[in-house]
């Protein structure tokens, strides 16, 4: 992908864009996305993510290069970028898209194999492997990267990340099981096996006290909050600690993992077997 990368960073570079050319180019790039080829982000081999900065340029870039049009269909009016309209695909793709509004946009990876209830979205650069189901309701942000065998609840959020260039965007690893409601936003990574329980919130800034080990977990520096592997979280509070946190009986939210997956949480969970 040497000359792909170098095509895009001289378009991102130049200050007067050659459209046609540009244009040529970045459906190149989208096509590297939609075969899954080109990522925007990537484990290290030490499991650590990384952001792929060119990556995110590129699909900075198609906004740039994009017009506005007309997408109306009947009664329904949208408008937006020329550059990134709904994917399609044939049947042979094995992807399951059950009728009811869904989208999938251009220049994200959608593995055979995938389960689409309607009405959900994943979003450009988003990366969904092989097994996952993504439920009614539920969003799979920009340039997320959702692992295989994940189920994505109803009305669940996995948040984007497109800028800043170099922040890593949200990841759900293998057989991560996120429950209804949950929202994962900017500066988080879920480890494979991982439970969210329906409500769980998580961001950057998120404490989350693991009462298994009697430990809290918190982002250090520049790098995301990781819900370690096969743990369980439900949502949880703590008190505010101040007088007037203590006054009126204020809490914050404080997810807790209360054990780690063993038979008795993985047969609670072979039902999806059945249902893919």
């Amino acid at each position: 992908m040497s000359d792909l990368r170098q095509r895009i960073e001289h378009h991102v570079a130049a200050d007067t864009l050659d459209r046609t050319a540009a244009l040529a180019d970045f459906n190149d790039f989208l096509d590297a996305l939609e075969s899954g080829t080109v990522r925007s982000a990537e484990p290290n081999a030490d499991g650590r993510w990384r952001a792929n900065g060119w990556v995110k340029q590129g699909i900075l870039l198609g906004f740039r290069l994009g017009e506005m049009v007309d997408y109306s269909d009947g009664p329904f009016a949208f408008f937006d970028k020329a550059t990134y309209p709904t994917q399609t695909f044939s049947l042979d793709r094995g992807v399951r898209v059950v009728p009811g509004g869904s989208t999938i946009r251009r220049g994200s990876y959608v593995s055979s194999g995938v389960v689409c209830m309607p009405p959900m979205y994943v979003n450009v650069g988003a990366y969904v492997d092989a097994g996952t189901m993504v439920d009614s309701h539920a969003l799979v942000g920009s340039c997320a990267q959702i692992g295989k065998r994940v189920h994505l609840s109803a009305a669940a959020q996995v948040g984007g990340v497109l800028e800043p260039i170099g922040a890593v965007p949200v990841v759900i690893e293998d057989d991560v099981f996120v429950g209804g409601g949950c929202g994962v936003y900017e500066g988080c990574v879920v480890r494979k096996g991982a439970v969210l329980a329906a409500g769980v919130i998580l961001t950057g800034s998120t404490r989350v006290y693991d009462l298994a080990n009697e430990t809290m977990l918190q982002r250090s520096g520049d790098g995301p909050l990781e819900i370690p592997a096969r743990a369980v979280v439900v949502p949880g509070t703590r008190a505010v600690d101040s007088d007037f946190g203590r006054a009126h009986g204020l809490s914050l939210s404080a997810p807790c993992i209360v054990k780690y997956r063993d038979t008795s949480t993985d047969a609670s969970t072979t039902l999806e077997d059945a249902l893919r």
